[in-house]
C-alpha cells in the first residue's frame, strides 16, 4: 500500500514527490552519485587505461603531480586530463 503525503493543499505519494525532487536537483545541475575527484592510483590506471606499475613511474617521474593523505596516494582527475591533453599528438 502506498503512502500518501500532505503537502500544503497538494497531496502526492511518496514516490512523486522523490520524482519531484530529483527533477528540481537536476534542473540545477546536483547530480547523484557526486563524481569523485581524487582516485587510487589503481582507478587512476583504469581511467588512463594503463598498468598500475606504468602509472607509478609516471609519478615517480614527476609527470602527474599526486595528493598525499598520510601514506596513502590520490591522483587529482583535472591532473590526468592534464596529463592527457599535454602528451597528444599527431601524425602527418
Amino acid at each position: 500500500m502506498e503512502k500518501t503525503v500532505r503537502t500544503g493543499t497538494a497531496v502526492g505519494t511518496e514516490q512523486n514527490k522523490t520524482v519531484i525532487n530529483q527533477r528540481v536537483k537536476n534542473t540545477q545541475g546536483i547530480t547523484y552519485p557526486l563524481p569523485k575527484r581524487l582516485y587510487t592510483l589503481e582507478e587512476a590506471a583504469t581511467y588512463l587505461g594503463r598498468t598500475v606499475w606504468a602509472m607509478r613511474g609516471l609519478v615517480w617521474k614527476g609527470s602527474i603531480p599526486i595528493v598525499r593523505e598520510g601514506k596513502r596516494i590520490f591522483l587529482d582527475i583535472a591532473d590526468l586530463d592534464k596529463y592527457v591533453v599535454r602528451n597528444k599528438t599527431t601524425y602527418l
